[in-house]
């Protein structure tokens, strides 16, 4: 077994004594109700199962049979709980929240939710997730020293979200710079110009035809495609979107998020009837055109250019939107 600093156990053993005190738990009753803090425990956790029997309330509070038994007593003379018996086992029966206990239950989990919510803001240069991830954790390591049984991984899906987010800017510039630099060419002048496109589209991405979607992690952005639909307007009666800072950081590459954020993008497209969506990418990005090819995508030109201060190859692919 790790050993572990015995400061840096005192210094968990205060942060739960603080957690338990700020929480309420010394005092007589629990979140801004009438009851105790193991009778609100119970509601809640009857509440979120739907029904429960006796002795899967007392494995979940991890409390006795003789306890779990007077709790139940007390909550079913105060109308919290109705004990519902089961027609096809009478020797056994099943625990229910009354309307009176729903409320009880809405109104400690409005108490919770507030205190949360109140106290997030306040954390100081920690994100409010990696708070969520790490309490987790110590939570089923807590569960696994009582039972014995292994802590099970947690496997979180990176989450896309829509729009714009906070620093997107600076973190798809940085990201464009060090993922294509050594082929554009390391130095300033890649990064600025990304910068400077996203800074004067970034503001346009309330108009409808445009859109962003983005994968973000410690606050960070760590992948992200972008669809402009006004830029390149029309040609020939036709009307184009552009894709465009279509990138994944290292970490979240080959779990499919590429072919999700493209679809995504298509999708756009093609609600706001697009006739074709463009972009433009330099030779050598190979996992990339694979994936643009494999959804519709052609390619449609390719030429030398020096834009970015070195002789490069570069690209355009098109998909043009299926006639129905």
């Amino acid at each position: 077994m790790t050993q572990i600093a015995p400061t840096l156990i005192e210094d968990i053993r205060s942060a739960s004594r603080t957690f338990v005190r700020e929480h309420g738990f010394l005092d007589k009753t629990l979140a801004g109700t009438t009851l105790a803090p193991s009778a609100v425990h119970a509601i809640i956790e009857i509440g979120l199962a739907g029904e429960l029997t006796s002795k899967q309330l007392a494995e979940r509070l991890n409390l006795e049979k003789s306890t779990i038994s007077r709790l139940v007593q007390s909550l079913e003379k105060r109308g919290e709980l109705a004990v519902v018996a089961n027609p096809s086992d009478r020797r056994s029966s099943t625990l229910r929240l009354t309307s009176q206990g729903t409320e009880t239950l809405k109104s400690a989990a409005h108490y919770g939710r507030d205190m949360v919510a109140n106290a997030l803001p306040r954390l100081n240069g920690i994100a409010p997730a990696d708070v969520a991830e790490v309490l987790t954790a110590y939570a089923d390591a807590l569960k696994a020293r009582r039972t014995g049984q292994a802590v099970q991984p947690r496997h979180k899906e990176p989450e896309i979200v829509e729009g714009y987010q906070t620093g997107m800017i600076g973190d798809l510039a940085a990201l464009h710079a060090r993922t294509h630099g050594f082929i554009v060419g390391d130095g300033p002048k890649f990064e600025s110009v990304v910068s400077t496109a996203l800074a004067e589209f970034v503001p346009r991405l309330s108009r409808a035809k445009n859109n962003s979607w983005s994968v973000v992690k410690n606050q960070r952005v760590i992948a992200s495609i972008s669809i402009d639909g006004e830029d390149l307007g029309e040609e020939n009666g036709r009307k184009l979107a552009h894709l465009r800072w279509f990138i994944l950081s290292e970490e979240l590459r080959g779990q499919g998020l590429g072919r999700t954020l493209l679809n995504k993008a298509i999708d756009h497209c093609d609600q706001h009837g697009f006739d074709e969506i463009r972009l433009w990418t330099v030779k050598g990005l190979d996992a990339a055109r694979k994936l643009y090819e494999q959804n519709g995508f052609v390619l449609t030109s390719e030429y030398v250019g020096d834009q970015w201060g070195r002789k490069i190859s570069e690209q355009t692919f098109s998909r043009f939107r299926p006639t129905r």
